[in-house]
């Protein structure tokens, strides 16, 4: 059972990427400095396949997530997450592992406490709280925080987001405690409905007998149908051996 949650977990943040940095505009990891405005709402329902190949061992697995954003204020967001995972690993053609379910729960605050000349700054604070089934790979099992910087620069047809985020990975699987997440992201507009998307980001491994970081590099595009609704599609490649080999991913966001 040990051997089994640290492998569902393995998978599990990388596909995560770790709580809320994957939870930008999707496809993107990398979030934006951007808030909703006070009294609108923001739903998101994105789905990720991943596929990770080690020899005979194959794993599969992946997410359906609904995030909810509210505006506050002008300049707050507050921001509720709920993740649905499952991963299967195989051996040979032998399943070893086969779970799903409901995955740890997030709660983020984003504050962008600065906005001039296309420039904005903000702050993410979160909570992970554990409502996945921590026996089963789910969950972490512990309540944990983070919090993210995020800047964000926008020159017409260009914009530029860059994260950096610690995170205090409480957790009952004997994994590292003290991470961190760095990315980079840039968008552009091909035309006015349609967005180019892409992102480079590296997290560090939650397993403590490895030095080997998860690194990402990740293409896509972003299509507005009506100012009320989005499309997305993306693919994730990683770029070292941690984490799955590649991702795809999807989603529709609709705002209120």
């Amino acid at each position: 059972m040990k051997l089994q949650k640290i492998l569902c977990l393995g998978l599990a943040l990388p596909t995560l990427s770790l709580p809320s940095a994957a939870w930008a505009m999707h496809p993107l990891i990398t979030d934006d400095a951007g808030t909703q405005g006070q009294g609108r709402y923001q739903l998101e329902v994105n789905g990720q396949y991943d596929h990770d190949d080690d020899g005979s061992v194959e794993t599969r697995g992946g997410q359906i997530a609904t995030i909810l954003t509210y505006g506050l204020v002008k300049t707050v967001d507050l921001v509720a997450i709920a993740p649905y995972l499952w991963n299967k690993e195989t051996d040979g053609g032998l399943t070893k592992s086969d779970e799903s379910g409901l995955g740890d729960t997030t709660l983020d605050v984003k504050w962008r406490f600065l906005e001039r000349e296309g420039l904005a700054l903000a702050i993410k604070p979160g909570l992970n709280l554990p409502t996945g089934d921590e026996d089963r790979g789910l969950g972490a099992g512990k309540t944990g925080y983070h919090v993210y910087a995020i800047a964000s620069k926008e020159a017409d047809p260009w914009a530029i987001h860059a994260n950096l985020g610690y995170i205090r990975n409480e957790n009952d699987a004997n994994d590292r405690e003290n991470l961190w997440h760095a990315s980079l992201a840039a968008t552009y507009n091909l035309i006015k409905e349609l967005k180019l998307v892409g992102n480079l980001g590296v997290d560090r491994n939650p397993d403590k007998t490895s030095e080997d970081n998860p690194a990402f590099l990740l293409g896509g595009l972003v299509y507005t149908l009506s100012d009320r609704m989005e499309l997305d599609c993306g693919y994730k490649h990683a770029l070292t051996s941690a984490g799955p080999d590649w991702s795809l991913l999807a989603g529709t966001t609709f705002h209120f």
